[in-house]
């Protein structure tokens, strides 16, 4: 904790519908008291009202009476004064205010002003990769961690190829990952702020690329055998089904880490495909269709506004203002495997095709709601509890850069997020 704080984690936007659940998952994490001390943490929004009543149900979630008496911190992302007193008064900021392309970056500059670390969940690579270009220097100066998509984009991803890559003896020089959502009888939906996120970044994608050509970065060195490009639809014998690329952060993500490990640790970079099993034909046909109309829709002014206007209607019912239900979070979960390949210990990856092959699992409850929160406080709490096993130098990271030499993997395993080998060659 930083000297002087009366606050460990404080999460910013906690009676948002995302920010609600990351308030219960702290209560529980700091009544499991596993840390060197107690957690102290508290909640920081626009409206007492509304952070009140978002303690409120955790209190009745989590049958912890005292978390009603809890004090709030009145913010606003509009006001930078108030981002600034926020920020001195926490170690970490628990960011849940998105989209973050819009909202995103005051809070960032506030947390790097005042001397504070931060994790967000976004899945939005414009805002993670501009934050990286615009403040990896001054967070560095100010000795402050900066981790974005601390959620299900993309922690599952991130560290899922590293823990692919300690698990092979060798050199692991590839991976396709394929996420499967399982659903109960109730079905699934998502909140609609995750809609608009994707809205604008599908919307925004000439200004993305402009943006990675201000890095000057030169092309990460290929180790091994080129991995092959899939196409927009194909059929995984892996996986049984049909899979489409996956539109998330994750292969940007991974991408800054594996770039992160090479740069800085001279580490063999790991070529990585992203991807999400659909099922059979009549899957792929229904997604190529509402696909084609999306992308439509995201090229124009007009579209756009309607989109985001009427999320239940244009995603046939799965993104809505109201979010999931209880009842489908609980019939919900995912699954993300691994197959990478690369080379036995002691042969050269200059010569001859990879030869060895691993498969591994990350596993857990529904993304969204309840692997997210999860995700973001055992981040936040390992910001907090090893910070010396973080990179020398501050600055902006990815999960995987940042949590690389932590036990942050083993904190997930035991929170209900799985890090599992389903096959690896015989020693």
């Amino acid at each position: 904790m930083l000297t002087g704080r009366p606050y460990d984690l404080i999460i910013f936007g906690a009676s948002g519908f995302t920010g609600q659940y990351v308030v219960e998952e702290t209560a529980r994490v700091a009544s499991d008291a596993d840390g060197l001390r107690p957690l102290t943490w508290t909640v920081a929004g626009r409206s007492r009202t509304k952070l009140e009543e978002a303690l409120g149900r955790a209190a009745s979630a989590l049958g912890i009476p005292e978390l009603k008496s809890k004090e709030c911190i009145i913010c606003d992302v509009n006001d930078p004064l108030s981002l600034a007193a926020m920020c001195q008064q926490g170690s970490v900021i628990l960011n849940c205010v998105g989209p973050y392309r819009f909202f995103g970056e005051p809070v960032v500059k506030a947390c790097i002003e005042n001397g504070a670390h931060c994790v967000d969940i976004s899945g939005e690579p414009q805002f993670l990769e501009g934050m990286q270009l615009k403040y990896d220097h001054q967070a560095a100066d100010k000795e402050v961690y900066i981790v974005g998509s601390c959620g299900f984009d993309s922690i599952p991803a991130d560290m899922g190829v590293l823990f692919t890559r300690n698990q092979l003896k060798g050199i692991l020089t590839a991976v396709e990952s394929f996420v499967l959502i399982k659903t109960g009888p109730e079905g699934a939906t998502f909140h609609e702020g995750t809609w608009q996120s994707a809205v604008h970044g599908i919307s925004d994608q000439d200004n993305l690329r402009r943006l990675r050509r201000q890095f000057g970065q030169k092309p990460l060195p290929v180790v091994g055998t080129k991995l092959t490009r899939r196409g927009s639809v194909f059929y995984s014998d892996t996986m049984n089904q049909y899979a489409i690329p996956f539109m998330g952060s994750d292969a940007s993500v991974v991408k800054r880490t594996q770039r992160y490990l090479h740069e800085n640790l001279n580490e063999s970079p790991v070529q990585y495909g992203a991807y999400v099993a659909v099922g059979g034909i009549g899957s792929v046909i229904f997604l190529m269709v509402a696909g084609f109309f999306f992308w439509c829709f995201t090229k124009c002014r007009l579209g756009r506004k309607l989109l985001i206007k009427y999320p239940e209607f244009f995603s046939f019912g799965y993104f809505t203002r109201q979010g999931p239900t209880q009842k489908q979070m609980e019939g919900t979960s995912f699954s993300m495997t691994f197959f990478g390949e690369g080379y036995p210990e002691g042969l050269n990856p200059q010569h001859g095709k990879p030869s060895v092959k691993i498969c591994t699992q990350v596993k857990g409850p529904e993304p969204g709601y309840i692997a997210t929160p999860i995700a973001m406080v055992q981040a936040a709490v390992t910001i907090l509890w090893e910070q010396k096993s973080l990179p020398t130098r501050g600055g902006v990271y990815s999960p995987g850069a940042a949590f690389l030499k932590t036990t942050l993997i083993e904190r997930l395993n035991t929170h209900g997020i799985e890090f599992t080998v389903i096959s690896k060659p015989e020693a």
